[in-house]
Order: C-alpha cells, then structure tokens, then sequence
C-alpha cells in the first residue's frame, strides 16, 4: 500500500470511527456538565489507532466492519479516559491535549475525574448492549471481548503500566523497567484491538498469537517513537510541550540508550512486527504500512 494510499486509508477510517463516537456517547439521565466533558475530550482529534486496528483486523480477515465497531468505539472511550486520567495535576500535570485546553483545565478536576470515570464504566456497557442480540456475535466472543479488555485495560495491562511509570518518576531505571512500563502503559491496550479484533474475526488460535506478537512490537514502537518525539519533536505538530520528560526527569528510552540506539529499536520492533503478520497469513492489509506508519509518525 502506497503512502499516499496509506494516508487516504487512515483518514477514511478515522471518519468511520468518528461517525460512531457520538452516537454510543448518547445516554438519557447524564447531566449536561459531565456529558459536555465527555464527549470534549471523546471528540478532541487524535490518530484513533486503536479503533482503526480493530476495523484493519477484520479486514485482514474478511469480516464486515461493522462487527467491530461497538468494540472500536469502546477502545476509544477507554484511551480517552486514560488520556484525561494523564494530565490531571496529580499525575502528568499537562495543560494541553492535542493543541487545546485538557480536560480539568476547562471543566475542573472533579469534573475531570468523573468525565473518566464514566468513559471507563460506558465502554463496558456498550459492548454489552451492543453484542447480546446479535446473531453473528456468539455470547462467548462477547464474554471473551469484555475479560480482554478488562485485562489490558486495567491494574495487570494499562493503569499497572501507569503506576509504575509513577513510580519510577526521578528515578534511574533499568532497560528492563522501562520497558515494563512502556509494554503495559501503551501496548497492552493496543494488543486488546487486535485480540478484539481476531475474537471478532474468528481468528485461529495461531493468528491470535501472532496478532498478539505484532501488538507488542509495534506498542513498544510506538512509546520509544513518543519518547523520541519528546525530544526532538515540533511542539506546533505534536500538540503538547516538547521536553516535558526531561523537565520531570522521567525515564525514556533517548534518556538510557541515546537518540540513534532508540531508533534502532523502533526499526527492529517494526521489522518483528511485520514478521509476524507474514506468519499468520495476512500479507495484504492495512496492518503492514501501519507499523511503518508507527516509527514514521512526527505527532
């Protein structure tokens, strides 16, 4: 798939995604404070990589689109709240997002908190509701979605990924911490689209771990790139400050291995990453330029 090809992929199915956001948002009863947070944050832009690795799985596999996207849009909901979780004082302290205003500084940090909460909570409930009386989505593939997701997304996947990058703030870090954090904060989540993604699809269970091979690869890719755009990255394209690692003294991969040996490793996951899919059989997808996509972002 071409570049150019490439990108018309990513913004078509960015509108896809994006289509469906407001509709699961739409709930009777939710005061006007909290929905207004939500869906600020929900709406706020951003690369939708995680739907778009649901949609490109069951594309890779011959399946309708449509299948996934309650389970894309739950992803969706859950990285955003993880996002709003992020930049709160108590934690990352950011005052940006995407080029705007983040979510506490426009609606306070209660509001903040509970705008969170409530992505978290409503993920669950639409695949829930989404998946019980559909006939192409047996009971078991919705039971296998939700402990999935409840997996990545919380004290063993993502939020473990965050304490101990919380923990390991002002600290020398070994490589094998780091990566700890990196494999859980990012890649746990991005395993849980592709795993979705192949229950969805009906994969084998070789695909599914492969699939589950190509998430780490290319969620470690994706941190290291993140680490490596904080230094040298354009604040204008990035949406945030850049050097707000260094200023916390955060560990980052440019801060134990060195600019070059970063993008070394960014180069060997992606070329793993790639590896695997050729050994599940999927060869023409949109997955392959997507982790080319991973190491060459600048945002």
């Amino acid at each position: 798939m071409a570049v150019d090809t490439f990108d018309t992929y990513l913004a078509e199915k960015t509108a896809y995604i994006e289509e469906n956001l407001i509709p699961a948002l739409e709930q009777e009863g939710v005061p006007q404070a909290l929905y207004d947070s939500m869906k600020y944050s929900l709406m706020a832009g951003g690369k939708r990589l995680r739907p778009m690795l649901v949609l490109a799985v069951l594309e890779a596999l011959d399946k309708p689109l449509e299948r996934g996207v309650p389970f894309a849009v739950a992803l969706e909901m859950i990285h955003t709240y993880s996002l709003i979780h992020d930049d709160l004082p108590a934690m990352d302290d950011d005052d940006l997002r995407r080029g705007k205003p983040t979510n506490h500084k426009v609606f306070g940090e209660a509001t903040a908190i509970l705008a969170g909460d409530a992505l978290l909570t409503r993920a669950f409930s639409l695949i829930a509701e989404s998946y019980r009386n559909r006939k192409d989505v047996s009971a078991l593939t919705t039971v296998n979605l939700i402990a999935e997701l409840g997996k990545r997304a919380g004290a063993t996947g993502m939020v473990g990924g965050q304490m101990a990058d919380i923990e390991g703030e002002t600290k020398q870090l070994e490589l094998k911490q780091l990566e700890f954090i990196h494999e859980h904060k990012t890649g746990d989540l991005l395993i849980a689209a592709l795993r979705g993604g192949g229950y969805l699809a009906e994969a084998t269970e070789k695909q599914m771990e492969l699939l589950t091979r190509y998430g780490y690869c290319i969620g470690l890719a994706f941190q290291i790139q993140d680490d490596i755009l904080n230094v040298e990255g354009d604040a204008s394209q990035l949406g945030k400050a850049v050097g707000s690692d260094a200023e916390r003294q955060k560990a980052t991969y440019p801060g134990i291995l060195g600019l070059a040996q970063s993008k070394e490793r960014v180069a060997a996951l992606i070329t793993e990453a790639k590896a695997a899919l050729s050994d599940a059989g999927i060869k023409h997808s949109a997955l392959s330029p997507l982790a080319d996509y991973v190491r060459n972002r600048t945002k």
